[in-house]
């Protein structure tokens, strides 16, 4: 590991959000092993929510699918992981509801709670499986009804 995924991984201990990934992991996933540079895959997620097929609670990735898929798709890896680091960022907690709040503002805005959501936009759209929804503003009054 890198020194910045080792403080990331003692930051989201300290933070208390790695244990609360582990505490949902062991109720509500099927299997949990370890992953590449500190992170914690809880696979086999069967809670209905979120609908999300994958998702972060400090460095555990809780998924839908087998640790094996998980782990041979390099694009949703590196976009959970890097939701790991906006927790380490976000000092913990303080990120589920910036999250929340980014999503609603996304979905007011796109429809879709992911298109203009600024940590799934830093974490990549694309390669956590979400479209890119974001609609070209209004023109400005004096530009003759050209879109800029």
């Amino acid at each position: 590991m890198t020194a910045g995924q080792r403080a990331r991984q003692v930051a989201n201990v300290v933070n208390g959000t790695t244990l609360l990934g582990l505490a949902v992991a062991l109720a509500a996933s099927r299997s949990i092993s370890q992953g590449p540079r500190g992170l914690i895959i809880a696979s086999g997620y069967r809670w209905r929510l979120p609908h999300a097929g994958a998702f972060t609670l400090g460095n555990v990735i809780l998924c839908r699918i087998r640790t094996d898929q998980l782990m041979s798709n390099r694009e949703l890896l590196g976009h959970e992981e890097k939701h790991c680091s906006q927790y380490a960022c976000c000092l913990g907690a303080p990120f589920l509801p910036l999250y929340f709040l980014a999503a609603g503002w996304s979905l007011l805005r796109t429809g879709n709670p992911a298109s203009a959501n600024f940590f799934e936009r830093q974490a990549g759209l694309a390669a956590g499986g979400y479209p890119d929804r974001r609609t070209p503003g209004p023109a400005p009054r004096d530009a003759g009804g050209i879109e800029v």
